[in-house]
């Protein structure tokens, strides 16, 4: 029930490989904070945001608050068909909230908990990841036809739903739900949505799929003119995926080389293609808000995601194992195990997606280590 408060499960412990304090937040049900291209924590305030199934049905997720001193958690929603996991999105003051739940999108007003239908979808078709424009005034996603593929664990259906997808949308919606446009139409499927944090008019999104498979990833779109245009054009060997903003306004892409597909299964090991043996070294790069890449540092790690603080000169990143922090301020970066965090990769809310705080002091990260999805974190200053 909205307004239902829960107890804090918030406890520590040190990390058997490095010795470091680690915080869980959440013990019981199955919990997750937001996507990396978010921020579950509240700039200038102690509150991080997340989806529990904890207050319903098993897998039926809403969304709730927590303060991070006491642990207290307040539930937010009531979604009888739950929201679709990691298809949630804020403002980074957190005042407002959109989420896909079913076929609708939906906006929560976290002052008043005004909740106000922005979309409902009637065509068969499948609603992305929401973003927030910076002005705060519309919010995109990508949409695309519903592929005939069943998806599941470890990649289940990944390369072939890019292969059926044929038709797809990028569209815009204005924050009191009265306009609805599609600003690009396209022939692959598309995804990982996101606005400039500091531009309104430019965003990025990419063609999804297995990164050894598509040919181009990333593309910038010109929200006033429809101009679309490729952000770092790849070439025969290159595999690119995990773009974000960074606090600056620049791209950061992964670009793992030859014959990576940018999955990990539960074996440790990728989804649709067995890694070919290279001497191609990964790199990581930053593009300028014309795509042209401007920063590229050679990143042999491995790591599934990476976050970067706000200056620019960290990265978070999750390999097999591990949360590792990772120094990009030189020329050659230096890399630190920060903790292990154990969690079995089967799903897309299994995988830590290690995030920094607005502050930098903090990261969080989710795990299902000891069974289900738990929520955890690490402060840099202990």
């Amino acid at each position: 029930m909205i307004g239902t408060t829960y107890p804090s499960e918030k406890r520590s412990y040190m990390d058997e490989k490095t010795g470091r304090k680690v915080w869980q937040l959440t013990a019981s049900s199955s919990n997750f904070h937001f996507y990396f291209t978010d921020n579950s924590f509240t700039k200038n305030s102690g509150d991080i945001y997340f989806l529990s199934d904890r207050s319903g049905p098993k897998n039926c997720y809403n969304l709730f608050k927590m303060d991070m001193d006491s642990g207290l958690m307040t539930q937010l929603t009531d979604e009888a068909d739950g929201i679709t996991p990691s298809y949630h999105t804020k403002t980074p003051d957190s005042k407002i909230i959109v989420y896909v739940t079913g076929n609708k999108v939906k906006k929560l007003e976290t002052d008043t908990m005004d909740l106000t239908v922005l979309y409902e979808e009637q065509g068969d078709i499948d609603l992305g990841h929401p973003h927030i424009n910076a002005e705060g005034t519309y919010i995109g996603l990508a949409r695309n036809e519903r592929a005939p593929i069943q998806r599941g664990a470890n990649y289940k259906g990944f390369k072939e739903t890019m292969y059926t997808t044929k038709k797809g949308w990028i569209t815009l919606i204005s924050m009191d739900g009265e306009t609805v446009t599609n600003v690009f139409e396209d022939t692959h499927w598309l995804g990982h949505f996101q606005f400039s944090p500091h531009d309104s008019d430019l965003a990025m999104f990419c063609h999804e799929g297995p990164w050894n498979l598509v040919h181009q990833r990333i593309w910038l779109l010109r929200i006033a003119s429809r101009d679309v245009k490729p952000c770092f054009r790849q070439s025969e060997d290159d595999c690119v995926g995990h773009e974000f903003w960074t606090a600056d306004g620049r791209i950061f892409f992964d670009n793992r080389r030859k014959g990576h597909d940018g999955t990990i299964t539960v074996h440790k090991t990728q989804a649709t293609i067995e890694l070919e043996k290279t001497d191609q070294v990964p790199y990581v790069g930053l593009a300028d808000s014309k795509g042209n890449v401007i920063r590229v540092m050679d990143l042999p790690y491995y790591c599934n995601h990476y976050h970067a603080n706000q200056e620019g000169t960290l990265l978070v990143g999750d390999e097999a194992e591990d949360l590792v922090l990772i120094d990009i301020s030189s020329n050659k970066p230096s890399i630190e195990t920060l903790c292990t965090h154990k969690t079995s990769w089967q799903s897309q809310k299994t995988h830590c997606h290690p995030t920094f705080s607005w502050d930098d002091r903090h990261i969080l990260f989710t795990s299902d280590r000891e069974g289900e999805c738990q929520i955890y974190l690490l402060s840099l200053e202990e």
